[in-house]
């Protein structure tokens, strides 16, 4: 896993781990219309622990496709989910 710069502070960016990806599909189940692929992700320790996927975006069946930050908390205890998308 990457390390803080600083204590609560945000990782680099870095390849998804399995579990990583666990908990990205886990927040966006049953989320319809925009197909995301998450690529990397900078992760926080706090009370649980916040994510910021890169991925890419897209809305079938088109060809277009754009680059969104998906933030997601995952409490100590619960389910994890969404907390922002943002197209950059």
């Amino acid at each position: 896993m990457a390390e803080n710069t600083m204590p609560g502070g945000w990782s680099e960016y870095h390849d998804l781990t399995a579990e990583d990806r666990a908990v990205f599909y886990e927040a966006l189940e049953g989320f319809v219309g925009v197909n995301y692929i998450p690529s990397v992700v900078s992760t926080q320790v706090v009370a649980g622990m916040n994510y910021k996927y890169k991925c890419i975006a897209s809305i079938p069946p088109s060809d277009v496709n754009w680059e969104t930050i998906i933030e997601i908390f995952e409490p100590l205890e619960g389910k994890p989910h969404i907390v922002s998308i943002a197209r950059i």
